[in-house]
């Protein structure tokens, strides 16, 4: 029987920028029309099974500080029915369409992987009874191949074919399990494909495996009549000391050299961006530029920590940013923003699930409305086109469509006169963004 886990707690509404109610949305009207379409229709929100369900306040140093009501029940059947139930009435309240998952935060894992497949398979009978009551869907499915001691030297880059193997086994589970849900996209995320030392490793022949699964990923995707996307989820390191999926250049370099690029999107995360000492806006324009830029996973880190501490989106500057990207590209290719984000710790209460996606969702929003503003409301465009006009005509336009040799440019540059400096205007820029909002 289902159980009203937030009974509580109403359904979240937008009450405006001057509402007082922590659970109501500030920025997000799912209605607005932003650019030509609606903030619902940009973002495609999703809630992380793995975090919003799963989460329970451990980490390396402590035990869990809070179990949730549905992860009390002690047979594994039933505590994943639990679980889906309270996934389904969160999503309902919160007013998201979508959730993604990794195949074992949907169910407890087996003793083996015979098991497991005969698990979740059982879940996701009763998962599609509760998509078709309230009309939820799957953003993107994936596995889980690097919890499992059996992966501690990595999955499909383990040096030992019989682990290979039986990733490439449970990879095709969650693959499956994807497409029955109604999927819309499928996500490689490499949590241990990588290496912790060169000494015992060869690279080379690990990555030309790697190439080898995703091209038979292809083909079988192809196979069974998939039409989503394929997207991989660049991250510099952790739990590995150097992971295959660096970052968003790193794994677009990937895909060009082994055929893929046709095939494969990314899904950049915030924190990871962060992680390999980047932006996220950087990884958003990289993806962008490469026609890569797919999805998104929502959440930030903290300065003063060095790992992926996963909270929630409430950095402005850094998503108004993001968000500029994002419109000057076309928006998201297929995905949409998924909040692989966990409330901290010392958070037990249920109501503290749903501020922090309220949050970030209205986080998202504010960026969003401010990014349009920048790009009609001010002279940004004009003022970013303008830096490269002399590239539009003359030489420069020459230059540009691969028409001048180097010659040409040894007397080109070589006769010119003395040339004057050209402010950038980084702090009128900085200004724009911050009157923004």
């Amino acid at each position: 029987m289902n159980q009203d886990y937030f009974k509580n707690i109403d359904k979240i509404k937008f009450e405006g920028k001057d509402s007082d109610n922590p659970l109501a949305y500030k920025y997000y009207d799912a209605s607005k029309i932003v650019m030509g379409k609606t903030l619902k229709d940009h973002f495609k929100f999703a809630m992380a099974y793995w975090h919003s369900m799963n989460d329970n306040g451990a980490d390396p140093f402590g035990r869990l500080t809070n179990l949730y009501p549905w992860n009390k029940e002690t047979d594994f059947m039933q505590q994943a029915k639990n679980r889906a139930d309270a996934a389904f009435e969160f999503l309902q309240k919160m007013g998201f369409d979508y959730f993604c998952f990794h195949d074992i935060d949907l169910i407890q894992e087996g003793a083996s992987l015979l098991e497991t497949e005969k698990r979740v398979g059982q879940i996701a009978e009763y998962i599609k009874g509760k998509q078709k009551e309230t009309g939820m869907k799957v953003l993107w499915g994936t596995a889980n191949c690097f919890s499992n001691p059996v992966y501690m030297n990595g999955a499909i880059t383990n040096p030992d074919f019989r682990v290979a193997s039986r990733a490439a086994a449970q990879i095709k589970i969650a693959f499956d399990t994807s497409m029955e849900l109604g999927a819309e996209n499928y996500v490689f995320w490499g949590g241990r494909e990588g290496y912790l030392s060169l000494l015992n490793t060869d690279m080379k022949r690990e990555l030309d495996h790697l190439a080898t699964f995703f091209n038979k990923m292809v083909e079988y995707g192809q196979k069974q009549g998939f039409n989503g996307n394929f997207f991989i989820e660049p991250k510099p390191a952790e739990p590995t000391k150097h992971q295959y999926d660096f970052d968003a250049a790193t794994v677009v370099g990937f895909l060009n050299q082994n055929g893929l690029q046709d095939h494969f999107k990314l899904n950049i995360e915030v924190n990871h961006a962060t992680l390999a000492s980047h932006t996220f806006e950087h990884e958003l324009q990289v993806s962008a530029n490469a026609g890569m830029l797919g999805s998104i996973d929502a959440n930030r880190g903290d300065n003063q920590n060095g790992w992926d501490t996963d909270q929630f989106s409430i950095n402005l500057y850094e998503t108004i940013e993001a968000m500029l990207v994002f419109l000057k590209s076309g928006g998201l290719q297929g995905g949409g923003i998924n909040f692989d984000a966990k409330v901290r710790r010392n958070s037990t209460d249920l109501e503290d699930l749903f501020i922090a996606h309220i949050q970030g969702a209205d986080t998202f929003a504010r960026g969003l409305i401010s990014a349009e503003y920048i790009l009609t409301k001010t002279p940004y465009a004009k003022m970013l086109k303008e830096r490269y006009e002399s590239y539009d005509s003359g030489q420069g336009n020459s230059f540009e469509n691969a028409k001048l040799s180097i010659e040409d440019l040894y007397k080109i540059g070589i006769n010119q006169s003395e040339i004057s400096h050209t402010s950038g205007k980084q702090e009128l820029y900085e200004s724009i963004l911050a009157n923004s909002f």
